[in-house]
């Protein structure tokens, strides 16, 4: 059926129009679609990544508790090195180093810890690793360098266990002033929280005269 006059007019508009935007419009649609895609693509990349890292974390797990130490440096080594950027490298690293530390195995344990503070994805892993190499570092009597650590920005959920630990280094430190100060705090920060830590702290600071 032939246009009348005003509807010609409306298609030579249409198409002047898509002369001057077309192509614009088509590299907008094209762009979008491959960054949809490239997005898909990601999510994709980032749950094999998890996939492929949580079965080596199973691994690990496994192995520290079968005592295998052949196996968990194995799977450790290949967490650490091929996932580093999964929350699984953090807690194999963490799990590595209590597995060594319960060895006597100090050096690797605090290279373990040492990996978490400059890798971790979050700062609750960071505020972990702190707490626990301050505690090697208390049993090497490396007092300076745990109080260090201990004095460094820490989530607030962590107050209470950072005071605890800083009063046993200031103990050792033969500091009871500043120890009792310190399990004054943790005691504070705890608040109503567990039971066990609270009387454990309590404890401490009883032996120092309260």
């Amino acid at each position: 059926m032939a246009l009348d006059l005003e509807e010609q007019e409306q298609v030579a508009e249409l198409k002047a129009w898509w002369n001057q935007h077309g192509n614009l419009i088509v590299s907008a649609i094209t762009a979008a679609a491959l960054a949809f895609a490239g997005w898909q693509g990601w999510r994709w990349y980032e749950r094999n990544q998890a996939s492929q890292a949580g079965s080596l974390y199973d691994t690990l797990v496994r192995a520290a508790r079968a005592g295998d130490a052949k196996a968990l440096r194995d799977a450790d080594g290949a967490l650490l090195e091929n996932y580093p950027r999964t929350l699984y490298a953090s807690m194999g690293a963490l799990m590595a180093a209590r597995y060594y530390y319960d060895r006597s195995d100090t050096k690797s344990a605090k290279a373990q810890l040492q990996w978490v503070l400059e890798h971790a994805r979050t700062d609750d892993f960071r505020d972990l690793a702190r707490l626990r190499l301050a505690a090697i570092l208390l049993d090497e009597k490396a007092y300076d360098e745990a109080l260090k650590l201990l004095d460094e920005k820490h989530a607030s959920a962590y107050d209470a266990q950072y005071a605890a630990a800083k009063g046993d280094v200031l103990v050792a430190k033969q500091q009871p002033n500043e120890a009792r100060a310190a399990y004054r705090v943790a005691l504070d920060k705890a608040g109503s929280g567990s039971a066990a830590f609270r009387e454990s702290v309590r404890m401490r600071l009883e032996a120092l005269g309260g």
